[in-house]
């Protein structure tokens, strides 16, 4: 009866997975590039779709919580425990990591589904160090050492926004907090002209929204209580990648999981929507240095992603549709990683950038200096104050 219910978890992740990667894919939407627009082109229309997809989210989940069908302390985003320095060191690390590789873990699933083999050992790498770092030899570090600097929440109530205003106001907000946080984020993606002409990019989004709220639910209602403790769970994809590895590897069991369901789910999706539009194409690496870039960022965001307890799909809709404390931490993280790893690749090498940032500090400070200088050196070309003497007076006319 156990198998059966974990089976049937493994193909609702299935489905799900493949609606989301055949969406994706069609929308060709990325999370690295829509914070690559935002940050370095300023366009922020892809950015403006997660805001939807969580919008969407965050309402529907609020929803399921309200009516007493998901309870958000069930989950790993909600501990009584909030490990700070965790997330702030894993986010940064995963945004590097998806700087290196181009996109993310979900986006290197999606590439794979259309025949680039790059994303295959991305993969691979990924899912050796989220494994490692969750249950390997890196798992003791994390432990023991990252997860003690955390900040422990108030009589043990759990880390979401909605739990921690009831505790200080002693009122339930739930459904002000969902009803404006959705609603206004939706507004944002709406209300860009440009974006209601992409019916993909809305389609995409929507999606995403939507799934992610039938993760919730099918993995609570479809979950075996005789089991073991039920943990909901929805769209992530870090350690649901190390699981995956390690299924195809050690263990056949491991595949009757949601979360690996999805995970394979993912590249079926992209499949179908690639072979749709016939732009299915085998993909390998240019050079050793592409593989070198590839394989770091991959580890990066293997060890990265597990530290901060999530992805950008994991930590930027799952964990936000919960209103997990860790959300607004792990995104600012990643996107500030995102940034750091855009630069050291313009630049070439870590050490690189930092002589450049160093020269060019220096230059502008020593221009303020040239010109603080040039400032005391010239003359005053204000006009010389009015002596309290007699004045000249301009002589009278003739006519006076």
């Amino acid at each position: 009866m156990q198998d059966a219910s974990a089976w049937m978890l493994a193909l609702a992740g299935l489905c799900v997975g493949v609606v989301a990667g055949f969406f994706v894919r069609l929308a060709r939407l990325c999370s690295f590039g829509a914070v690559e627009d935002a940050l370095m082109g300023g366009d922020t229309r892809r950015l403006r779709i997660f805001g939807l997809a969580l919008g969407i989210a965050l309402l529907g989940t609020q929803a399921l919580v309200i009516a007493g069908q998901l309870d958000p302390g069930q989950s790993n985003y909600t501990a009584p425990a909030l490990p700070l320095a965790s997330i702030a060191i894993g986010s940064v690390l995963f945004g590097v990591g998806m700087a290196f590789v181009g996109t993310c873990g979900f986006g290197s699933l999606v590439r794979l589904g259309t025949g680039d083999l790059r994303s295959f050992v991305v993969i691979l790498v990924l899912g050796g160090a989220a494994y490692a770092t969750l249950r390997g030899m890196l798992s003791g570090f994390r432990i023991t050492v990252l997860e003690r600097f955390a900040l422990t929440m108030p009589d043990g109530i759990n880390t979401d926004l909605a739990t921690l205003a009831q505790h200080l106001t002693g009122m339930d907000l739930r459904a002000v907090i969902a009803a404006l946080g959705g609603g206004v984020l939706c507004l944002i993606a709406l209300g860009d002209k440009r974006l209601r002409r992409t019916p993909r990019l809305l389609a995409a989004g929507v999606a995403l929204g939507v799934l992610t709220i039938i993760g919730w639910l099918a993995t609570t209602r479809l979950a075996d209580p005789f089991a073991g403790p039920v943990h909901p769970q929805s769209l992530t994809f870090v350690s649901t990648i190390g699981k995956a590895v390690y299924a195809g590897l050690l263990n056949v069991g491991n595949f009757a999981d949601f979360g690996v369901g999805t995970v394979f789910g993912v590249v079926l999706g992209s499949f179908l929507a690639a072979w749709r539009a016939d732009e299915l194409r085998w993909e390998a690496f240019d050079d050793d240095h592409e593989m070198r870039r590839h394989v770091a960022g991959a580890a990066l965001m293997g060890f990265g992603g597990i530290l901060t307890g999530g992805c950008t799909i994991g930590q930027g809709i799952t964990a936000g549709s919960v209103m997990a404390l860790s959300w607004p931490i792990a995104i600012l993280g990643m996107m500030l990683g995102a940034r750091i790893g855009i630069a050291v690749l313009v630049d070439g090498s870590p050490r690189e950038l930092i002589r450049r940032r160093f020269e060019s500090w220096r230059e502008l400070l020593r221009r303020r200096q040239d010109t603080a200088s040039t400032a005391a050196n010239t003359p005053s070309l204000r006009p010389a104050a009015r002596s309290d003497g007699p004045r000249p007076t301009a002589p009278r006319s003739l006519a006076e």
